[in-house]
């Protein structure tokens, strides 16, 4: 098991970098998910408001494509659409 302590010593980039790799070898959406959360704010402490609203209307775009009406997908996700209605009183 890792401790902090020897995370901690670590360089920021080392992190990241055996961060993604073990999110990408579990296909960890959600430590993906939460990195963009958090990068527009990222951005703003490191003094970029214009990259943090850069980041903010480009990652919405990127999500809100991925919900588009293409009929063969929405066709495909109905289980999902019937599941998360059901789940949420719909």
């Amino acid at each position: 098991m890792t401790k902090f302590e020897e995370l901690d010593a670590l360089s920021s980039r080392e992190l990241h970098d055996r961060a993604v790799k073990r999110a990408r070898r579990h296909l960890d959406v959600r430590f993906f998910w939460r990195l963009l959360e958090e990068t527009p704010a990222a951005d703003a402490a490191t003094g970029d408001a214009v990259q943090a609203e850069e980041q903010t209307e480009h990652w919405s775009r990127q999500v809100m494509e991925q919900f588009d009406d293409d009929d063969a997908r929405v066709e495909a996700q109905r289980p999902i659409y019937i599941d998360y209605l059901l789940q949420h009183n719909g």
